[in-house]
Parts: C-alpha cells; structure tokens; sequence
C-alpha cells in the first residue's frame, strides 16, 4: 500500500508540473481574451450587427459573402446568439448566401477566439484566420450556387432575445459579461489545461508525431476526425493544440482540428440541425470535413 501512495503521489506531482506550466503559458492569453471579448460584446456588438444589417441597402452581389463573412468572425456572440441574430437579418430581407457566410464565419471564429490562438504562435493564428474565412466564404459560395432560389435556412421559432447587457452603469455592464464569459468558458478552460497535461505525461512523444506530424493525409484525417468529440469550447482546445504542435503535430493537422472542432461544437449541432433540416445539416457536416481535409494537406503541402 506503501508503494501504491508513492507511485500516485509521484504521478501527481509529474501531472501538477506539466498542468502548472501550461497554465503559465498560457493564462494570460485567457484573460485577455476575456477581456477583449466583453469589450467587443458590450460596446461594439450591436454596431457590427447593424453594419450587417446595413449591408441590404448595398449592391453587393455575391460579392457580399467577404463582408459577411468578415463581420461573422467579428461578432462575439456564440452560436445561440448568432441564430437568433441571422433569424432576425431574414426577416429583414437578408440574403441566403450572405447569412451562410455570416453564420460560418462566426461558427468558426470570434474576437475572443482569436487572442486565444496567438497562443499557437504567429504562423498558427494566421492559419486560423485565413482557413475560417475561406471556409465561411466557401459556405456562402455554395448557397449561392445550389439554394439561389429556394431557401437554405428555416429559422422558424428562434427570436432573438432581450440583451443582458442593460445595466445603467458601463463599467458594471462590463463586468457582468466579463463575469459571464469567465464562468461560461473557464471550467473547459481547466479542463483543457488538465488534459494537456495528460497528454504530455502519458502520450509519448513518437507516437503524437506519427500520428499527427508529417505530410501525411492520414495525420490530418485522424485531426480533423478527433475535433468533433473533443470541442467543448474555444479556450478548451488551445492548450492541447499548444502541446501536440511541441509535440510533432503538422501545421496542417492543427488547421484541420481547429476547423472541425467549433464547427461540430455538439452543443451547437442541435441548433443548427433544427434550422437546417436533416439533408442541409449533413450537408454541412460533409463540408465542414471536406474543407478541413483539403485544407490541412495544403498548408502541409506548401509550409
């Protein structure tokens, strides 16, 4: 019995100094992007919402999936707030094409997600950026192309609600959505810090760069596939990215994993199953998988 506390004190304390070095590494990155991400949600939400809006009156053309796209990945908020908001832009007269690019882009990517991933380093959050944006263009492509007449979306029953962010006073309405967030995302957070530190301590090393390093299409397959069961939020994911990428894992399988995880989000699957309808919904998950392949065999094919 003796041996037995030894052995798992032992693996605690190996288990605490990887968790410890990857909180330090990249904590600050968290709460920055916290930070940002309240700024963003309290003071500049509803302008991104109405430039959007704004956007009807404007002879875009298909054209207009960029700036769709674009102000998708500026929005904050998370899929049970982008839908209510997409409904709302319907009603209004909004484009299919459009709302798909919008709602792929903010699927993919927010403000918030986007300091997260500096911690990846330089090369990994441009990845990220470009593989979202295209991504999210490519959606709006293919509406454009396949539903140009008859409707993609059915967002019937979904009303955008009353904002939260009401207070009278700015600086407490900030805190209350900072507070929000941090509660929101801070246990995966953990969680994710936690299974890194798993990983780093019983996953040798070897094997992380046969299966995920190199220029292999099976590394970036293997990614993508994992994203789906393994995404619970975006602070989660990045602390097991940091480690893998260390440990031998492609850029390209990176690209993949950071693609397939949001977009299969198992939380926001349902939401968009409803207002999809089954044969559009497994539509977008072959998309998403497609998009996820080709691009992680390119960027290992060029970089």
């Amino acid at each position: 019995m003796a041996d037995l506390w030894a052995i798992l004190r032992r693996e605690f304390v190996y288990i605490w100094y990887y968790f410890d070095l990857q909180l330090k590494q990249i904590f600050w990155y968290w709460v920055l992007g916290m930070g940002i991400g309240s700024l963003i949600s309290v003071f500049a939400k509803d302008r991104i919402h109405s430039l959007f809006a704004r956007m009807q009156s404007k002879t875009w053309g298909l054209a207009g999936i960029v700036p769709a796209c674009l102000l998708g990945i500026a929005s904050p908020l998370c899929m049970y707030g982008t839908i209510p908001i997409a409904a709302s832009f319907r009603k209004q007269g909004m484009r299919e094409d459009w709302l798909a690019a919008f709602m792929m882009g903010s699927i993919l990517l927010n403000p918030q997600l986007m300091v997260y991933s500096a911690a990846l380093g330089t090369m990994a959050l441009v990845v990220r950026i470009v593989t979202c944006f295209f991504c999210g263009c490519g959606a709006g492509l293919l509406v454009h192309l396949f539903y140009r007449r008859k409707p993609f979306f059915n967002f019937e029953g979904f009303e955008a609600g009353a904002s939260r962010d009401t207070h009278p006073n700015l600086f407490v309405r900030y805190l209350l959505n900072l507070w929000r967030n941090v509660k929101a995302t801070g246990l995966y957070f953990l969680l994710g810090v936690l299974l890194s530190a798993l990983f780093q301590r019983y996953v040798p090393q070897a094997w992380m760069v046969r299966a995920f390093g190199g220029n292999e299409a099976w590394g970036v397959l293997m990614a993508a596939t994992i994203g789906v069961p393994l995404y619970a939020c975006g602070g989660g994911t990045i602390p097991l990215l940091q480690s893998w990428l260390a440990e031998g894992m492609s850029l390209g399988s990176a690209a993949a994993f950071m693609i397939t995880s949001p977009a299969t989000k198992i939380t926001n699957l349902g939401a968009l199953k409803i207002c999809m309808g089954w044969r559009r919904f497994l539509l977008y998950l072959g998309y998403v998988m497609l998009f996820s392949l080709l691009s992680g065999l390119l960027i290992n094919l060029v970089l």
